[in-house]
């Protein structure tokens, strides 16, 4: 049977609907809290991502490397501007440390310096990232953000809303202004992909009572898709 286009356009997201849909549900019932919730959908994630079979694979993205740059870089235009010295930027959900890696590259060729940290959920992940990038070992953090309290501030915080309870999101975003982006700074939520003309996922956080400061899109593979980031500015 041929898909619909509703589901097609579904599977363009890349997102594992099918399979973390049930958890989303029980979560909204009340069958299970929050660490439960956390603990089925590392159940999904993790085992895909630690099969990969390259870097990218590791980190969520299933085409090639220019497939993962033309999703991925737009990442370097949400920066703020620091002329003159670095960027700190954590990467929340860091998986393996790849997008850590091809951010700081990527901005390096816009004439941007940054300085990369991560945190990532599974101590597996986490693990890998450390071993990959032996360098920022000490930058790699194990531990879920709903209870994590950084060591310091950052500049730019990245992440996604896609493995945050609906219903936990105003929460979520909350405790990273308060706790982990810098005054000035900026918490960027992306990369996701959706529908060209539409804007849940930014009306969704303007419901929750933030500003967006800005936004950027870039064409998908799929016409009607568009990759996408935008962000909170972090007041003085």
């Amino acid at each position: 049977m041929k898909p619909s286009e509703d589901e097609d356009i579904a599977a363009a997201r890349e997102r594992g609907w099918r399979q973390l849909a049930p958890i989303d549900e029980a979560f909204a019932a009340g069958r299970i809290d929050r660490a439960t919730w956390h603990a089925k959908v590392l159940d999904v994630i993790e085992p895909a991502y630690l099969a990969g079979d390259n870097p990218r694979a590791q980190s969520g993205h299933s085409g090639n490397a220019a497939q993962w740059r033309n999703a991925r870089s737009l990442l370097v235009d949400t920066l703020p501007d620091r002329t003159g010295r670095p960027i700190t930027v954590l990467d929340v959900g860091c998986a393996n440390g790849h997008l850590m890696e091809c951010w700081t590259a990527w901005a390096a060729e816009a004439g941007h310096m940054v300085e990369p940290f991560g945190v990532e959920i599974s101590p597996a992940l986490a693990d890998l990232a450390r071993r990959r990038c032996p360098h920022w070992a000490h930058r790699i953090w194990t531990g879920n953000v709903f209870d994590w309290q950084p060591p310091r501030r950052f500049d730019v915080v990245r992440t996604g809303l896609d493995y945050i309870p609906a219903s936990e999101r105003g929460p979520y975003l909350n405790h990273l202004l308060a706790h982990a982006v810098a005054p000035c700074g900026r918490l960027v939520v992306g990369v996701f992909n959706e529908e060209a003309d539409h804007q849940e996922l930014e009306d969704q956080v303007r419901a929750l009572g933030h500003t967006v400061g800005g936004r950027i899109q870039r064409p998908h593979r799929h016409p009607k898709v568009r990759y996408k980031a935008f962000w909170i500015d972090q007041p003085a």
